[in-house]
């Protein structure tokens, strides 16, 4: 084995029971999967917060993948919805949501004498990201920067364990595609989502769509811009109908 992936097992194996946060992520599901090598299974419980920022599916694949795994899964209902410092969505949004997150972990964990452990890795230190700042303050454990793998490590190792996620594009969640400063409804998210969907029904895999109240904002890959522009009547028409007045491809790319 490699430095870094015993220095993981090492690490899964010194929180002596977890309870991980799964996304379904690449990041999440190597977390389980290290726990799954380095703990008795009974000491291991996936968590994924039935949210309505969640993408639709997203639910059915945390729970398929857990079944993948043999690994016990359940989901919880989070209230970030009821929180005003959520809807108003500021810079900080990410905290109320990780908040209410740990607000439905942090029983189970009590009741099970666990860690609670999320799927962050050493590149996502560098960002702006005070959901994890929030977690942190709680207590919750990264072993994934602990072992110092960055994302690149955590897809080859997810490679080499044979988790069919390892090359599964990012799926931040809806809310990230709402500017800052304008105010977040379950109607805006589902129509994020809806359009996310019609671009996957053509073929482009990674995807966001981003909201400007009358404008969505197409971000793919490079090498995706052929496949949106070849069907841009067709992509055009149905995002038109989910209420946007314009639609827009960013020749930029994803990012």
């Amino acid at each position: 084995m490699s430095t870094k992936e015993k220095k993981l097992l090492s690490e899964m194996q010194a929180l002596d029971s977890v309870v991980i946060a799964f996304s379904g992520g690449v990041d999440s599901a190597l977390v389980a999967k290290a726990a799954s090598k380095a703990l008795p299974k009974t000491k291991v419980l996936l968590v994924t917060a039935d949210s309505q920022s969640l993408g639709s599916g997203e639910l059915e694949k945390c729970e398929e993948l857990s079944q993948q795994m043999n690994l016990e899964w359940i989901s919880v209902q989070t209230n970030e919805f009821e929180n005003s410092q959520y809807i108003s969505n500021q810079s900080d949004r990410c905290w109320w949501c990780k908040s209410a997150l740990m607000d439905q972990l942090e029983p189970i964990a009590a009741k099970r004498d666990a860690n609670i452990v999320l799927g962050v890795n050493q590149d996502d230190l560098g960002d702006h990201r005070p959901g994890q700042e929030a977690a942190k303050s709680r207590g919750a454990r990264f072993p994934l920067v602990e072992a110092g793998l960055t994302k690149q490590d955590v897809r080859e190792l997810a490679k080499e364990w044979k988790l069919s996620v390892w090359d599964r594009p990012s799926m931040p969640c809806l809310s990230s595609r709402i500017p800052y400063e304008t105010k977040i409804t379950v109607q805006l998210l589902s129509r994020v989502d809806r359009a996310e969907n019609i671009l996957r029904s053509i073929g482009v895999s990674d995807v966001r769509v981003r909201d400007y109240q009358d404008t969505a904002r197409i971000e793919v890959r490079q090498e995706d811009l052929p496949t949106v522009l070849n069907r841009s009547a067709e992509v055009n028409k149905q995002i038109s109908d989910l209420g946007y007045r314009y639609i827009t491809v960013d020749l930029g790319g994803l990012r």
